[in-house]
């Protein structure tokens, strides 16, 4: 299969079939670039965009894992969160934003992308091993998903999603959504 914008836009419609936390995913990509903006935001806010990371593979992590990723999160005070999250927005760099997400206990590269794709949709997007795999078997990506993922993956996955994204002329999420319901197929 060739990405190409058809297929994108095919397979992105089908998003919500696939995923059931589609419209929360909806209404939080919609919500929380601004709220995060103005600095306006309690600790739920934030809070989701880690439980959101684990959740939305239905089981796929096993809930031990994701417990203890999200129990490491709680134990970052909600001011070190909102300075972690103040100095992202303001970031100029995927680099810059996650180098501020990651101080955060419970946030390594992955979870700091998610952080970073509800900051700012139009410019960044998760990393995940499942979007990873579907780029590399689609002949986007040479390289196997990086354990642990760095932030210079990071950065060529982003400049890879982002070609892929000008090429099928569709946004980021667009994108994300399609390669979600593509791997669930497989």
């Amino acid at each position: 299969m060739d990405l190409t914008a058809a297929v994108v836009d095919e397979k992105r419609r089908a998003y919500p079939e696939v995923q059931a936390l589609s419209t929360v995913e909806e209404e939080h990509v919609d919500l929380l670039p601004e709220t995060f903006a103005s600095g306006d935001y309690g600790w739920r806010d934030a809070e989701w965009v880690v439980q959101w990371y684990g959740r939305r593979f239905m089981g796929e992590i096993p809930n031990a894992d994701r417990g203890a990723i999200e129990d490491a999160y709680d134990e970052n005070d909600y001011e070190d969160v909102h300075a972690a999250i103040s100095a992202a927005v303001e970031a100029d760099t995927a680099t810059e934003m996650v180098s501020s997400l990651t101080d955060l206990a419970g946030v390594d590269v992955p979870i700091a992308s998610a952080f970073c794709q509800f900051i700012d949709p139009e410019r960044y997007v998760v990393v995940d091993s499942r979007q990873w795999a579907t780029l590399r078997e689609l002949g986007e990506l040479d390289e196997p998903y990086p354990d642990p993922v760095t932030t210079d993956a990071y950065e060529r996955y982003l400049d890879t999603y982002r070609a892929v994204a000008e090429r099928c002329d569709c946004t980021l999420w667009d994108l994300y959504r399609a390669l979600w319901v593509i791997a669930a197929e497989k």
